[in-house]
């Protein structure tokens, strides 16, 4: 009996050993693998906004937060000493009782740009709380940018003559959207405004399974349908290069920030 009972737990070790996870994301950890972590040197928290709006017939209202998600797994790896936070999914996107902007269409969600700050601010002290010494604040929606620079102005003010940083990664949203531009603009390509070719190509490079992207349902739009650009245009090609470029742009800062409070 002994002799095969060896082997039987030696078949179980592989799992054993697994199942401390290396995920760079929060919400896959325990509170002792973050604070082991941290204390390895995962020094450097990343809190990324994304948003839930309409985005046409053919792309999923979830299109910032998936975008966000893949993107921040991918700053943290490349930094090597980042974990992230869960996506933040709303945004203000409109007067949801005037149904203005986005809230014009079933589905989008809407917040103040006070809550949606008050969220970025106590995610922020949350991660300053568990001993992340850098906390960077970066957003995929184009609202909400300046609260999340205002947030991160003050916080640093606050923090830093304690040894805490908290950043606004601008480079991350404004710097892609005018790299995006000038490619689309030099190859005579339509302008992306929204859910044209920038969003639904980083979409479509992103969306394995095809879950997200109605190909069928893409077409031109002047904004009766929500769509300002031309997402018949768009392919995993192309966004897998403005999903680099995000990529880049914000490791890039980041490290730039970061290069003296290490």
């Amino acid at each position: 009996m002994k002799s095969l009972a060896f082997p039987l737990i030696l078949s179980f070790l592989p799992s054993l050993v697994v199942a401390q996870s290396t995920s760079v994301f929060i919400e896959d950890l325990t509170w002792t693998e973050v604070r082991d972590a941290i204390a390895a040197g995962k020094t450097t928290a990343i809190y990324y906004a994304g948003s839930t709006e309409q985005n046409g017939p053919g792309l999923a209202l979830g299109k910032h937060n998936f975008i966000a998600h893949y993107i921040a797994q991918r700053i943290a790896e490349e930094l090597g000493n980042a974990l992230v936070y869960p996506t933040m999914p709303y945004a203000p996107t409109g007067d949801p009782i005037k149904k203005t902007g986005h809230m014009g269409f079933p589905g989008t969600v809407s917040v103040s740009e006070e809550t949606f700050g008050a969220v970025a601010r106590d995610v922020a002290l949350s991660a300053i709380a568990a001993g992340f010494k850098n906390v960077a604040l970066m957003g995929d929606h184009g609202g909400g940018q300046q609260t999340l620079k205002q947030i991160a102005k003050v916080l640093n003010a606050e923090w830093s003559l304690k040894g805490v940083h908290v950043y606004h990664i601008s480079d991350l949203y404004y710097k892609e959207k005018a790299q995006m531009k000038e490619y689309l603009t030099k190859r005579h390509m339509a302008i992306d405004e929204h859910a044209g070719i920038d969003d639904t190509s980083e979409v479509m490079f992103i969306d394995k399974d095809h879950k997200w992207v109605r190909k069928d349902k893409l077409a031109q739009d002047v904004g009766k349908m929500g769509v300002r650009g031309d997402p018949t245009q768009a392919s995993p090609e192309l966004g897998q290069m403005f999903v680099e470029f995000k990529i880049k742009n914000a490791v890039t800062q980041i490290r730039s920030f970061t290069a003296d409070t290490r």
